[in-house]
Parts: C-alpha cells; sequence; structure tokens
C-alpha cells in the first residue's frame, strides 16, 4: 500500500468513506445470504416444508442477493468518483509545479518521459483508486466481520480462518517486493521508449537526409524489445502471484470443508450451521484473493506514483514575492550577478554588472556558451541569480526583482527566443498569447510591424489558418515574424527581449523589424541578443560577454576602434568587412 496514494484518496472522503460503509454492508449481506440461503436448504430437504412456508425466506433471499449486488455497484462507483477527482488533482499539481519550477528545470529532462508521466502514467493510477482500493478494504473488513460472526457459532472453525486467512496476504507481500521492482523497471523502460520516439519523430526529416532510418529503427526494435522483456516479467510474477493465491485459497476452503465434514458425520455440528459455515468459507477468502489479483495493478500505480511525486519534490527556485511591478522603471540594474547551473557545478555568469536605463537600446553579445541566454533568463525572472541582486530602479527607490510577483514582471515584457514555438493553432491565436484579450486590429497591428501582414494575407484562411505542430506549415522565417507579432502585440511593454529573433529573416524583413524596433516609443527599452552587425551597430550600449564575465562595454564605434573582443568577434562572424 503506497501512503502518498493513499494521502491522496483521503482528500476525497465522501467517497472513501462510503467505500468503507460499502464494504461492511457487503460482508453483512454475505452472511444474511448464507444464513437464508442454508435456512432454505434445510427447511426443505431435512424438514420436509412446504412450498408455501418457503417463500417468505426465498423471497428474503432473493432481496439481499439484490441489495448485495447494489452494494458492489455502488462500491464501484464511488471508487470511480475517487479515481476520476483524484487524478484531476494530481494531473493539476504536477503541472502547475513543472510550470512553477520553469524551463531551467524542463530542459533537464526529456520532453517525451514527461508526457508519458502527465498522460498515460497519471491513467496508471486509475487501477490503484477503481479496483485495487476497494479491494483492499474489502480484505481488510470482509473477513473481520465473519470471524467476528463464526467465533460464536463455532470455535474450531473460528481457528481454522484464523491461522489460514493471513497465508494469502504473506505469499502476496513475498511475491509483491519482486513484483515491484519490474514494475518500476518496466515503467522506466516505457518512459525512455516513449522518449526516444519523440526524439525519432521530430527529427525524422534529419534522419532521412542522412540515411540514418535504418539504424534507428534498429535501435527502436532493440528498445522495444527491452520493453517487452519488461512487461513479461512483471506478466510472469502476476501469474505466478494468481496461482499461489488462488491454490493457498483453495486448499484453506477445502480444510475447512473437510473439518466440517467429518464433524457433521459423527453429529458434532447441526446441519444448518455446518451448511452456513461452508456457505461464507469462500466468501471469506474472496477478498484476499481479489486483493491478490489487483496486486500487480497496485505495483504498476506505485511505479507510475513514484516518477510523479518525484516530480512533485523538486525543489522550487526561490519564492517570489507579491508586489506589484512599479509604474515607472527608470533603469534594471545587475550588481555582482553571479549564477551556475547543475547545483552550482557549471558557472554561466560570474559577478555580472550591468544598468540598463529606460528607453536604452543595450546588445548583448558573445561567443556562444558566453551567458547571454542565461543573462535573459534572469532578466524575466526565470532563474533566480546564484549570487547578487537585481534591482529596478524608481523614483522611489530600489526594488529588487525578486520580491515582485514575477508573473506580472514577465507580462510587462515582450520576448521573443531565437526559435518561437508556434502551437498548432490559428495564427491569430498564436499572436494572441501576448495579449489573450487582444482585439483583431491589434493582432494586425503587431503583424504589421513584425513583418508578418503580408506572407499571412497569403494562406489560405488569413489570421484563421492553422500552422501545424510547431508551424510545420510555414517557413522558418514565416514562424519567426508570428513570434515577433506575439511580443509587438504588447505595445505597452516597459521592454522588449529579443534572443537572437531575426537571425532566421532575410535582409529585407529584418530591416523592416529593426525600423519599426527604432520607432518604439522613448520610454520602451530595448534588449537585444545577436552576433549581425545591423542589429547591434546602432545599440545605445553594446555589452560583450566572454566566459560568463563583461570584458567590454560601449558604443559600437567605440568598441570597433579599439580592437578588442568585440572586434575579435565580428571577425569570427566575418562582419568587420561591412562595418
Amino acid at each position: 500500500m503506497d501512503k502518498r496514494l493513499m494521502a491522496e484518496a483521503r482528500l476525497v472522503r465522501g467517497a472513501l468513506l462510503a467505500m468503507v460503509a460499502l464494504s461492511v454492508a457487503s460482508a453483512l449481506l454475505i452472511m444474511g445470504q448464507a444464513s437464508l440461503l442454508s435456512q432454505l436448504i434445510a427447511r426443505a430437504f431435512l424438514q420436509n416444508a412446504r412450498h408455501d412456508a418457503l417463500v417468505s425466506v426465498f423471497v428474503a433471499l432473493l432481496g439481499v442477493i439484490t441489495l448485495r449486488a447494489l452494494a458492489h455497484a455502488a462500491s464501484q462507483h464511488s471508487a470511480g468518483l475517487l479515481a476520476v477527482r483524484v487524478k484531476h488533482d494530481l494531473r493539476a499539481r504536477v503541472l502547475r509545479h513543472l510550470l512553477r519550477l520553469g524551463a531551467a528545470f524542463t530542459a533537464g529532462e526529456r520532453s517525451g518521459e514527461l508526457v508519458v508521466s502527465l498522460t498515460s502514467g497519471i491513467e496508471t493510477l486509475d487501477t490503484f483508486f477503481r479496483d485495487y482500493l476497494p479491494a483492499l478494504f474489502a480484505a481488510a473488513l470482509v473477513p473481520l466481520v465473519m470471524l467476528a460472526v463464526v467465533l460464536p457459532l463455532d470455535l474450531l472453525t473460528f481457528v481454522v480462518l484464523l491461522f489460514t486467512a493471513p497465508l494469502i496476504p504473506i505469499f502476496m507481500a513475498l511475491i509483491g517486493m519482486a513484483a515491484g521492482a519490474l514494475a518500476r523497471s518496466q515503467y522506466a523502460q516505457m518512459g525512455r521508449m516513449s522518449a526516444h520516439f519523440l526524439d525519432v519523430m521530430q527529427g525524422l526529416l534529419t534522419l532521412k537526409l542522412f540515411n540514418r532510418s535504418g539504424a534507428q529503427r534498429e535501435t527502436i526494435r532493440a528498445i522495444a524489445d527491452q520493453f517487452r522483456h519488461a512487461t513479461m516479467s512483471v506478466l510472469r510474477v502476476a501469474f505466478l502471484s494468481a496461482l499461489a493465491l488462488e491454490l493457498l485459497a483453495t486448499i484453506s476452503v477445502a480444510v475447512v470443508a473437510v473439518e466440517i465434514g467429518i464433524r457433521l458425520m459423527y453429529g458434532g455440528i447441526a446441519f444448518e450451521q455446518a451448511l452456513f459455515l461452508l456457505v461464507i468459507a469462500p466468501e471469506f477468502y474472496m477478498p484476499l484473493r481479489q486483493l491478490g489479483a489487483k496486486f500487480h495493478a497496485a505495483r504498476d500505480s506505485a511505479a507510475a506514483a513514484d516518477r510523479l511525486y518525484s516530480l512533485l519534490d523538486a525543489p522550487l527556485p526561490t519564492a517570489q514575492g507579491t508586489q506589484l511591478v512599479p509604474s515607472t522603471v527608470n533603469a534594471i540594474r545587475f550588481d555582482r550577478v553571479s549564477y551556475a547551473y547543475a547545483d552550482g557545478q557549471r558557472a554561466a555568469l560570474n559577478e555580472v554588472s550591468l544598468r540598463i536605463p529606460r528607453g536604452a537600446h543595450v546588445a548583448i553579445v558573445g561567443a556562444s556558451g558566453s551567458g547571454k541566454s542565461t543573462l535573459l533568463l534572469l532578466f524575466m525572472g526565470l532563474l533566480q541569480p546564484t549570487s547578487g541582486s537585481i534591482v529596478l530602479e524608481t523614483d522611489a527607490g530600489d526594488v529588487p526583482l525578486a520580491s515582485l510577483d514575477l508573473e506580472a514582471w514577465r507580462a510587462c515584457l515582450g520576448y521573443v527566443p531565437q526559435r518561437g514555438y508556434l502551437f498548432n493553432m490559428s495564427v491569430a491565436d498564436n499572436v494572441r498569447l501576448g495579449d489573450p484579450h487582444a482585439a483583431h486590429e491589434a493582432i494586425a497591428r503587431a503583424c504589421a510591424r513584425a513583418s508578418a501582414a503580408a506572407f499571412i494575407a497569403r494562406l489560405p484562411q488569413g489570421y484563421d489558418t492553422v500552422v501545424g505542430e510547431n508551424a510545420t506549415r510555414l517557413s522558418g522565417g514565416q514562424a519567426q515574424r508570428i513570434a515577433l507579432a506575439r511580443a509587438f502585440l504588447r505595445e505597452n511593454a516597459l521592454c522588449y527581449v529579443l534572443d537572437e529573433a531575426t537571425a532566421s529573416l532575410d535582409d529585407e524583413n529584418e530591416a523592416a523589424v529593426l525600423a519599426s524596433l527604432a520607432a518604439r516609443p522613448a520610454w520602451q527599452t530595448l534588449v537585444t541578443v545577436a552576433h549581425r552587425l545591423n542589429v547591434v551597430r546602432d545599440a545605445d550600449e553594446v555589452v560583450v560577454l566572454d566566459g560568463g564575465r563583461v570584458v567590454e562595454r560601449g558604443t559600437h564605434a567605440d568598441l570597433l576602434a579599439r580592437g578588442g573582443a568585440y572586434y575579435a568577434l565580428l571577425t569570427a562572424y566575418g562582419e568587420v568587412a561591412y562595418a
């Protein structure tokens, strides 16, 4: 029994209490059915009672059978309700937690494996709450109620039942130890297989172009074969469990039948009482057998739950504040900010100090791995500095970025990554992610600023055209212009943050986008990360990063004349000849 899954069940107390009450009711109804059946048979065959004298007993027996069926149906309904509520709540909690963990956490995970955990992994829990949990309550309560009734009736049968019943859960636990390890291995194999399938599907074109599809077929065959072996191992243990439990239950019922039969032959017990005990004996072991049959499903659920709880246990970033974003921000300042990935083992920024005045255009340049993207993530509050601080300079004084409601802060930014992700929605809906309440006129203005209006007008349904998963129906430049329009939809943004946002655009469209940015209001700040000269040459300040440190800063002309790191960087990218 997984304690954390049981804690989830307690969140839906009504359904849980209903299952407990129905399990007790089922036990009482089972004994009522056995009592009426033994009376009916004894009166009909031993006492030669008339048919009309048996009608009342027969009707009562039918009533008890009906009530037992209704109790079973009600228990299944309660279990189903419990399963649906718990799965819905757990899926929402895991998803919220992943969103709060942010891109820094998910970048270290495999997307396919996370998707499996949130979909089929949570659905695997259905068998725990719908099948295993009712069986667990029945196995715990039904035999206890029966033992309480049997004890005053017949001490010997009570002793036989008392000492044979524990054999089933003991063997179930022993087999379950092996089943649990195998189930966890199978679930891990499924996660790896799903993640690999997603990688292959996303890179299918590359595999075809480099003639590696055949090699991938062999890899997939090997992974699928490993998953098959893991699944078969779980099934072997499950079938072994069913065999062992059925054998133990059958032998136990046979022992009860033999001791009752011998005593009945020698007049040591009344026929009606003996028949009653003989009828309830299989019913006594039935809940334990059903629990054993469902036990492998509980192991599968526990394996899925382990992964889900490992996600929920992942520590969240430093708790964010709740302060509102100031109405006027004079500058954003980095004070000796450092950040390291991999639990502090891989430094990305080292004591970076930087001031971005309101309305300025600041360009961040540097070689790959110099810390540019990390700086932007810190700027947007998606990462928290390892040391140092980021503050907003306002008329009322400095306001630490960490004290703000970071969701409200990000709502004040217009961000465009190097490869903006487009969802399988219409063009308008993808742009509207920048402002869910934007009117069509605002969307059209944003697309015009992003130099996207012309090609959108040529699409089959215009703004209502579905772009496909990750914009598979658009070119790279078209998709990037829609991502730019998404940022431009925030017309009142305090700052636009562009991370190589124009790298996939042709010269004409890039020039149009840069002209639009240059015409922004004087109070809007622009922070760009770029390698191309025409993006950074008009910046008010160029900041050069190298190895996570600021090594140079100044205007484009000053840095070019200095012939230092900036000059070397432009030379490496072949830009100096066009300066």
